[in-house]
């Protein structure tokens, strides 16, 4: 089975990754880890990626649909893969169609984890964390006994950055933006399918296990 997984940040993609892989045993294929890999193997479209990545500007589509082509080659793919983190645009998309298409394989599925930008802005702005230890918790979901005190050593906590409401507004419109033509793109090609994020994450599991189970 070949699935790309899409979802807004705090969708719980992640998670559902990595019950997919555990449960099917296909590689899970990040655009970060292809890159690290392809910078620690010392390969020519690694080291191109590692030059771009250092001086911190972005990989050139070439480069970076190369290293997709090398990697989805290996043979720990010929069962299957999960790809997450790419294609980004369309334009990707399609070279991972040629790249698909040269070694034999099409996509099956692109699992579209969906959930609400309000629910996602609450998901995102409740985290807090302790200033000591490190712990993490959530103000709806994992909140700590005493409030803005951590449980373990009375640690402050504190919010980052990153979490704050309007980086993560503004995070979440940029991805919803990039996103939308790529949901399109794969519904005309009639292999999107939408699942309700809001869920329970061991219902979510449910959704999509049930999807999978018709392409073993």
């Amino acid at each position: 089975m070949n699935l790309i997984l899409m979802g807004l940040p705090g969708a719980g993609k992640g998670t559902q990754a990595e019950k997919i892989v555990q449960k099917y045993q296909i590689p899970h294929i990040s655009t970060g880890d292809m890159f690290r890999q392809a910078i620690k193997d010392g390969t020519e479209l690694g080291l191109k990626a590692k030059s771009y990545m250092d001086k911190g500007e972005l990989v050139p589509d070439e480069v970076t649909v190369g290293i997709v082509r090398e990697r989805l080659s290996k043979s720990d793919c010929q069962a299957g893969f999960l790809l997450d983190g790419f294609p980004r645009t369309v334009q990707q998309a399609e070279s991972l169609d040629q790249i698909l298409n040269d070694l034999n394989k099409k996509i099956d599925y692109c699992i579209h984890i969906n959930v609400d930008k309000n629910i996602l802005m609450e998901r995102l702005t409740g985290r807090r964390i302790c200033k000591s230890c490190g712990a993490t918790y959530h103000l709806v979901f994992n909140p700590p006994q005493v409030a803005n005190t951590c449980d373990k050593c009375g640690g402050e906590l504190y919010q980052r950055p990153d979490d704050h409401a309007e980086t993560v507004q503004n995070r979440l419109d940029v991805n919803v933006k990039q996103m939308k033509p790529l949901l399109d793109f794969y519904a005309s090609k009639d292999v999107l399918k939408t699942i309700n994020g809001v869920q329970e994450i061991n219902k979510v599991f449910e959704e999509i296990d049930k999807l999978l189970a018709g392409l073993k």
